[in-house]
């Protein structure tokens, strides 16, 4: 397929400005970084963020009167799958252990190993197959000070910098005190990190960051951690069982309000089943597949938000979930391709962002939040995007400049999928460059967490993308994947200790907390048809709105 005549035409104007620009890339000149001033008013103008449309007030729960986005507000303001009154626990199948996961991705998988070295019993439920989640999306590297010219004091300044001083400083210092140990961790286990011909860690540059501390495999990095984490696990079926295909739908909570378990469902028999454990792990993930804004999503297809919302009914209070990261970098052609991310790496090696006339108009290092609000400006008020047959807009990452820069055969080597997935499409990304325009990425907010990954109620603890606070109001590249297993680690570690605490077994499990929910939400005047977690997305009805809450119903109790 390829790119069409017309843009075709169009990349000669690229071509024409490549010479110069990588000359002055050789000599250290690079296009300015904005300043703070304009980094807010670009920011304040141009970033979904900031739009007050589509947001609204939330009418429920311990965040009631905050305001997010919309489609978030739609899954967290409506009613269970399966009405507390029709859950007899006494006929439901149960299982029981010591801690249960609830995420098959790297941080439940994280947590799980954790909790299983102090001594625990695992069960790791997940909704999908074990591994699917949004750490196998992950692509670019993980952030870990472990060079001699660095340090976790400079990570700890990089990342507040990067979350426009927003983010919760303690959790900050749990984070990038614990990098070293998790690189460290994760090579012990088997990851194939990118290395040096005498051995070192290969470590590059992403935006925000005053040191190069990034980590990588390939662009494939998130699935190498997915793949050694899993397989450690795998190798522990004395210790931690793995139920897949099993989607939580509420949190249990004794008498005494703490989590002692949760309600599943068996996404193939459909049917409803309990586990009851003394402490409880939530890694699910985030909320891409809500299309936040309509934007497409670079996230797995299970990333509904499901966690936010067994969590907040349960009594967790949510922070920053105001915040949502755009990746700036999303593929935009071709139409297969639209969302999938294009790791801030191919910026890393070298490549500039140009708009329609082949000029660079943004620093391609800036912040992640900085860089997509300067894409959007370029196409939306200066009129300099490149629009596709099907009417997208999108800006050229001039990826042929590494293999000028770095040498020939550097993007087989170090963007091995992405030199895939375009050739795939009749693009070689070693000739030609890419079309790329803002992709929903992340969720910067999530459940409120202690740096020893501690909820609100006794007994709960998250980890990763389910929980906010470490980012502040923008996330930096490698600072996701390092998240996961710092605090999936921090949360099995606590989890173990704190069943180990325990004077007496949790009492029997209960679903008051889902009844007072649903008190509050029939005052609110909610409409009742609206269910979630959601669970799964649904592509097939027309209705975008319908799709955020798919499947009206409560399915089946045998």
């Amino acid at each position: 397929m390829g790119y069409t005549p017309e843009m075709k035409e169009l990349i000669k104007r690229v071509e024409a400005t490549r010479a110069e620009r990588i000359e002055r890339t050789r000599r250290g000149e690079y296009f300015p970084a904005m300043t703070l001033e304009e980094r807010e008013e670009v920011l304040r103008k141009f970033h979904p963020d900031y739009k007050s449309e589509g947001r609204r007030e939330v009418r429920v729960g311990p965040n009631k009167g905050e305001v997010y986005p919309e489609e978030f507000v739609d899954v967290l303001e409506a009613y269970p799958r399966i009405p507390p009154d029709r859950v007899d626990f006494s006929v439901l199948p149960a299982h029981t252990t010591d801690v249960l996961v609830i995420g098959g991705g790297g941080g439940g998988t994280a947590a799980a190993l954790l909790a299983s070295d102090h001594g625990c019993k695992v069960i790791l439920a997940t909704k999908l197959r074990h591994g699917d989640a949004n750490t196998v999306m992950a692509e670019g590297g993980i952030q870990g000070a472990d060079q001699e010219v660095d340090s976790p004091y400079f990570h700890f300044l990089d990342t507040i910098g990067g979350g426009h001083f927003t983010n919760r400083p303690d959790l900050v210092a749990a984070l990038t005190r614990d990098a070293p140990l998790v690189i460290s961790w994760l090579e012990s286990l088997g990851m194939m990190f990118d290395k040096l011909p005498d051995g070192r860690m290969r470590v590059r540059h992403g935006g925000g960051t005053s040191r190069k501390r990034m980590h990588s495999a390939g662009d494939m990095t998130g699935s190498e951690i997915m793949r050694v984490l899993r397989d450690e696990a795998r190798n522990r079926p004395d210790r931690i069982e793995v139920m897949e295909f099993s989607a939580a739908v509420e949190i249990l909570k004794d008498t005494q309000g703490r989590a002692c378990g949760a309600l599943l469902y068996n996404m193939e028999t459909e049917e409803y089943f309990v586990v009851r454990s003394k402490a409880v792990v939530l890694a699910t993930g985030g909320f891409g597949r809500l299309h936040i804004q309509g934007f497409a999503t670079t996230n797995h297809y299970g990333a509904t938000a499901d966690g936010l919302v067994m969590g907040y009914r349960a009594g967790v209070p949510l922070d920053f979930m105001h915040s949502t990261q755009y990746h700036p970098t999303g593929a935009a052609y071709p139409e297969q391709n639209v969302g999938l991310l294009i790791t801030e790496k191919v910026r890393g090696l070298g490549a500039n962002l140009l708009n329609i006339h082949g000029e660079q108009f943004v620093f391609e290092r800036e912040p992640r939040d900085v860089e997509s609000a300067a894409i959007i400006r370029e196409c939306v008020e200066r009129g300099n995007g490149i629009v596709t047959p099907v009417g997208r807009y999108g800006v050229w990452l001039d990826s042929p400049m590494i293999e000028e820069l770095e040498g020939p055969g550097t993007i087989e080597r170090e963007l091995p999928a992405k030199f895939v997935q375009f050739m795939r499409y009749g693009i070689d990304i070693r000739k030609e460059p890419m079309l790329v325009y803002p992709t929903l990425h992340y969720q910067n907010g999530g459940l409120k967490i202690t740096p020893n990954a501690e909820t609100a109620v006794p007994g709960l603890f998250a980890a990763g993308e389910v929980t906010g606070g470490v980012h502040g109001e923008n996330r930096l590249m490698g600072n996701s994947l390092l998240d996961i297993t710092v605090f999936g680690r921090r949360a099995g570690r606590n989890a173990a200790e704190y069943v180990k605490s325990l004077a007496e077994e949790p009492g029997e499990p209960t679903l008051d907390h889902v009844r007072e929910f649903v008190r509050e939400l029939e005052e609110a005047g909610v409409d009742p048809s609206r269910i979630s977690p959601m669970l799964l997305p649904d592509y097939t009805t027309p209705d975008v709105k319908m799709r955020q809450l798919t499947a009206h119903y409560h399915g089946t109790i045998r």
